[in-house]
């Protein structure tokens, strides 16, 4: 079999180099196209590479199996998918070849010269490198078209960013199909020009290097210094750890020395880094639970000068411009697993944000302080990071709502940049409609972002954020242009609120947890229309449980009531924008959402809403059925109203808080007050 998606086929995948990084691309190759009977096959010159790869899949496997993340007979799928040889002839048929080998140009010469032999002649040649352009990579290749550096990250089985490096060779065409392909496998890829070590690496290195700066100054231990940046910059572990997970000590040693001259002069490796990778031992760094002590004064002084460091490069990297601010700081987020720079700088102000890079130069030859810094400070505006994107396409623009690590959660930037959108998509006279869809394969929307309910303090600050939220969905639901909801995966909440609000829902098949108002589970009611348009669009009887219970329904249920009109197995933004050129040109008919009042039946279904509290289904009951004798616009305005009210219950403060500690998978012990 094959994966044919986007204009291309890939019957084959090819991997050189079972060393550090190669099985773990193999792995989420074989992870994502096993079930379409699409083989990997992993290269390697060293049989003995090859053996220690091979365990190293088989122990990564059985760990997910443990964790439920397969069954059985997917992680034997999984693994017997894969192919571990010394033979380059296995890629005589391969589509995609990523090469994961040593960071030197002649090793990467002598593999592209051998897969230009072999390989079809529409093959994908890519390099993981991790610093090295793709210049002076495929500098031997004659048909540079079809080549490029995919940059993976640790662990690349699990880690969703991938930067796409092309040279100007590198066919256009060939990077949108990879930036479609890749999110369509649950990857988070972002282009970037071409320069050494790209977008990402020199903000790992270089927050290691100020890291290593403070310790050869005296100011902490490296345990210290570890802990310390960790916490300052909201890691997920400290960037000694991180050298000791991924192994990164000497990659990290070249790519600062080589920075020094084609970034910054302040880039260079650090002696304590040298002298590191001398003795092959890795750093002492804390062990699980363990907790390292430090004075106030050392957080203060080494906190400061790593967010000099980090702010001062994260602005070096944009002035340069070999990427955008929206993807960076994904990029980073999820990548890095850090605070966004561009995030922490509007947090603190822009003008402290300069004076901590301002007071870093000082301190440190050839660190450079970007103007583009120096211009936003006397703006004295904050930084605009995108989370929505606009893409047209023959007159349908396509608006993608992009948080891949809260599953496109709602807060307030997406609905501010939605309803900034959605104006001029109603002002643009070349726009005949619009495509409303989320990123990735796993969330249209997840629903409204946890953090931006429990910051309302007062029922009055909490309507008040109902009717503002409320506004951007009556936008999109009176555009006078119509707006198809494409829902690429799950939607919950807000989620199913928005999508409710669109002229039409289409949904990629097969969905079994699709659609849910989870709200009564955190202790509140839907407040962006769940209450009103639900029972508007399937009627009331459907409608009570689903808002009553909590519980999901699947795509297939929700094409049976009526809440979808479609189960797309294809392309679903393409057929989306089929639907908004159906729909404008008067070829597909369908009917507005009922404005006015809607019968209440005589009686309704029994509901066994089990642990769930009985004062906020009071509430949610009272939301529903005096709304259905409203008009939609007044059944909104009482939803705002009582999902204020859920915030003078004790169970409202108990439900948000379980969910903010323990999760989505622990019940809140309600009171029922």
């Amino acid at each position: 079999m094959a994966l044919t998606m986007f204009g291309r086929t890939i019957r084959k995948v090819g991997v050189i180099g079972s060393g550090n990084i190669g099985p773990d691309i193999a792995l989420h190759f074989s992870q994502s196209l096993y079930s379409n009977d699409v083989p990997v096959v992993i290269v390697d010159i060293l049989q003995t590479a090859l053996e220690t790869g091979s365990k190293k899949v088989e122990s990564k496997i059985a760990k997910a199996l443990e964790k439920k993340v397969f069954k059985k007979e997917e992680a034997e799928r999984i693994f017997n998918n894969m192919t571990f040889t010394t033979d380059y002839g296995k890629l005589s048929d391969a589509d995609l070849v990523i090469e994961a080998a040593f960071e030197r140009a002649e090793v990467k010469h002598r593999i592209f010269e051998e897969c230009q032999k072999i390989c079809p002649k529409g093959a994908i040649l890519a390099s993981n490198s991790s610093h090295m352009v793709p210049e002076e990579i495929f500098e031997k290749i004659k048909d540079k078209s079809r080549c490029l550096v995919i940059h993976y990250f640790f662990p690349a089985e699990r880690n969703m960013l991938i930067e796409l490096v092309p040279m100007k060779e590198t066919d256009p065409s060939l990077i949108d199909y990879l930036m479609k392909f890749y999110e369509s496998i649950g990857k988070a890829p972002i282009k970037v020009k071409s320069r050494y070590g790209y977008a990402v690496n020199p903000i790992f290195e270089g927050v290691f290097l100020a890291a290593a700066l403070t310790v050869e100054q005296g100011m902490a231990t490296v345990k210290q210094a570890d802990v310390i940046v960790q916490k300052a910059l909201g890691m997920g572990v400290g960037p000694f750890t991180a050298h000791n997970l991924s192994g990164g000590n000497p990659l990290t040693q070249h790519g600062l020395n080589e920075m020094h001259t084609k970034i910054m002069p302040w880039y260079r490796s650090p002696k304590i880094l040298d002298d590191q990778v001398k003795s092959g031992k890795p750093w002492e760094t804390p062990g699980k639970g363990e907790t390292v002590d430090y004075r106030d004064e050392a957080y203060e002084g080494i906190s400061k000068r790593v967010m000099g460091a980090y702010f001062g490069m994260a602005c070096e990297i944009l002035e340069s411009g070999i990427t955008n601010i929206g993807d960076f700081e994904m990029a980073i987020d999820v990548g890095l697993v850090m605070n966004p720079p561009f995030q922490m700088m509007n947090r603190i102000g822009i003008g402290k944000a300069l004076e901590l890079v301002q007071s870093y130069a000082q301190e440190n030859p050839g660190f450079k302080v970007a103007e583009i810094l120096k211009k936003q400070a006397g703006s004295n505006q904050p930084w605009k990071i995108p989370v929505v994107f606009r893409e047209d396409r023959g007159g349908v623009a396509i608006v993608k709502i992009r948080r891949p690590k809260v599953l496109n959660a709602l807060n307030q930037d997406v609905f501010e940049q939605l309803r900034e959108m959605f104006i001029e998509i109603q002002k643009d006279p070349k726009i005949i409609g619009a495509v409303l869809t989320g990123f990735g394969t796993r969330a249209f929307v997840s629903g409204a972002d946890i953090g931006m309910l429990a910051a309302q303090k007062t029922p009055e600050e909490a309507e008040a954020m109902c009717l503002k939220t409320m506004s951007v969905l009556n936008l999109i639901e009176n555009l006078g242009k119509p707006v198809v909801c494409a829902m690429n995966g799950l939607a919950f909440g807000g989620g199913n609120e928005m999508a409710m609000a669109c002229t039409a829902r289409i949904a990629k098949k097969g969905q079994k947890v699709f659609i849910a108002q989870p709200e009564p589970r955190l202790g509140i009611i839907p407040g962006n229309g769940g209450t009103q348009r639900l029972p508007r669009l399937v009627g009331l009887e459907k409608a009570w449980p689903i808002l009553r219970t909590a519980n999901p329904i699947s795509s297939a249920q929700a094409k049976e009531i009526g809440l979808i009109h479609e189960e797309v197995e294809g392309d679903l933004i393409e057929v989306a924008i089929d639907w908004v050129k159906k729909i404008h040109s008067g070829e597909l008919h369908l009917p507005p959402i009922p404005k006015g009042p809607i019968p209440i039946p005589p009686t309704l279904p029994e509901v066994d809403i089990g642990h769930l509290s009985r004062k906020i289904d009071s509430i949610l009951q009272k939301a529903i059925l005096e709304g259905a004798k409203m008009t939609l616009e007044e059944g909104l305005k009482l939803e705002a109203k009582l999902f204020g009210e859920c915030f003078l219950t004790e169970d409202g403060r108990i439900g948000l808080e379980n969910f903010m500690k323990n999760g989505p998978k622990v019940n809140a012990q309600f009171v029922h007050r």
